[in-house]
Formats: C-alpha cells, sequence, structure tokens
C-alpha cells in the first residue's frame, strides 16, 4: 500500500491542467472537483481498532499449545429417547426399505423424496435408506474424485423440503440393517 502524499505547488497546477483537459466518459453526471487528499498525521482512536489477540511464542519443532476446540453441535433428538434407542441397536423393523446405491444422483434424488412422502402418507415410521458405503477401487483417471456420493448428499437431501417437516429423525442404521452404508429415517406421524 502506498502511502498519498501533500503535492507540491507544481505538482498541483500540472494536476489541474490534466483534470481540466480530461473528457468525462458520461457528460450526463455532473463533475464533483475534489480537494486532493493530504496525508493524515493523526493516527485513528485506539477504541475503533479491533482488539488483537496476542500470538504466544514457540519454538521451531516444539508441539503446539493444546487448544480446545469446540464439539459440533448436534441437534437434540425430537423423538422419545426409548424408541431412540431401540433403533440405534436395531431392535425396531424398518417398515419400508429404498435402495438407492449403484443410482447416480439424478435418478436417487427423486426416487428419494416419492420415497419418503409416500412413506409418511401410508404412515410409516421408520424406514431405510441404502446409501452404499461409497469404497471400492479408486478412480483411474487424470482428473479425481471421492467415492461416496450419495452417502454424502443424502442426509443434505433430508433436510431439504419437501421432506424435512415430515422427518423426526435420520440416524446411522445399525450393523443388521446396513450399518455406515444406510440410514434409518424417522418418520413423523401422519395428521
Amino acid at each position: 500500500m502506498t502511502r498519498r502524499r501533500k503535492l507540491r505547488p507544481e505538482e498541483q497546477e500540472l494536476w489541474s491542467q490534466v483534470a481540466r483537459s480530461a473528457v468525462p466518459i458520461r457528460p450526463d453526471r455532473p463533475v464533483v472537483d475534489t480537494p486532493p487528499l493530504e496525508r493524515a498525521d493523526t493516527k485513528p482512536a485506539a477504541t475503533s481498532l479491533p482488539k488483537r489477540t496476542p500470538i504466544q511464542s514457540f519454538e521451531i519443532g516444539s508441539k503446539p499449545a493444546a487448544t480446545r476446540i469446540p464439539a459440533p453441535s448436534t441437534p437434540a433428538p425430537r423423538m422419545d429417547a426409548k424408541t431412540m434407542q431401540r433403533m440405534n441397536r436395531g431392535k425396531l423393523k424398518p417398515e419400508g426399505r429404498i435402495d438407492l446405491h449403484g443410482m447416480t444422483v439424478d435418478q436417487a434424488h427423486p426416487e428419494l423424496i416419492n420415497f419418503i412422502l409416500r412413506s409418511h402418507a401410508k404412515g410409516r415410521r421408520l424406514v431405510l435408506v441404502i446409501t452404499g458405503k461409497g469404497v471400492g477401487p479408486g478412480p483411474t483417471g487424470p482428473i479425481p474424485y471421492q467415492r461416496g456420493i450419495l452417502k454424502r448428499q443424502v442426509p443434505h437431501w433430508l433436510q431439504q423440503m419437501p421432506v424435512a417437516p415430515l422427518i423426526l429423525q435420520v440416524t446411522s442404521a445399525s450393523p443388521r440393517h446396513g450399518g455406515e452404508g444406510a440410514l434409518y429415517v424417522y418418520l413423523g406421524r401422519r395428521r
């Protein structure tokens, strides 16, 4: 950043000549004559600057000081604790299931939305959504991509309209129902 300095009288005269000879790009706008900027010799008040935290001293090769990182907040369950405990243990039997793995994102999204809407309309409470684990041989092409796109996208789709108000809880399935490759979706009661 360069500092502006006060122009000497000959520089001021030269600048005035250049400014008078300039043709405005938009002649319909009024020309505002601004005085030249002068360097401010005073510092701004200390209260206007944000407070900075001091940097702790360190030595090269030393371990960093322990810092407490807050845990990400998980939403509170919207269902009763006993039912949630039974669901997490795999004791509840899903009333419906949809298998999305092997589908593309464009195929899976409308299928999932329609399945959730139909299940809620039929009065089902617990449904199983199988996404697959997203494991297997990695990409062999020049552009890398992540595996398991459905595993990452389905939870986001379930938080969007039109199905978000119908869902009370989404959790990973127990190993007997697919484990990491499936999700339990607990639906609210039909009104």
